[in-house]
């Protein structure tokens, strides 16, 4: 069993395994964000939040240099640990949450069926 785990500003949820979406054609979505892996999902949205609120998202129409990674977020919330940072990627046929639970490990802590 697992359980949540709370600082001192917000509670860590308890990760979930990696899985497969909606898509037989695309491989598991995994259980830890990539540092390589860019925050986006073309259409739908995507988004790095900071204690809920959006601090980037996919849909400021930026371009595809411009698009975040995993270490980018990990460089945002590295100068400022103690909140809930969550990488939010909703998009067709899949939708996923990872949080920020330590150093470089951003955990699947949310998973949907997306939209469509």
């Amino acid at each position: 069993m697992t359980t949540t785990e709370t600082t001192s500003a917000w509670t860590k949820l308890p990760p979930i395994a990696a899985h497969y979406c909606g898509c037989f054609n695309c491989g598991p979505r995994p259980a830890h964000f990539p540092a390589d892996a860019v925050i986006a999902v073309g259409f739908g949205y995507a988004a790095l939040h900071k204690d809920g609120a959006p601090v980037w998202s996919e849909l400021n129409d930026v371009t595809e240099d411009e698009l975040m990674t995993g270490a980018d977020a990990e460089a945002l919330a590295a100068q400022d640990p103690d909140h809930d940072w969550r990488i939010v990627l909703h998009g067709p046929l899949s939708g996923r949450t990872y949080q920020r639970h330590g150093p470089g490990q951003w955990m699947l802590v949310e998973r949907n069926d997306g939209f469509a």
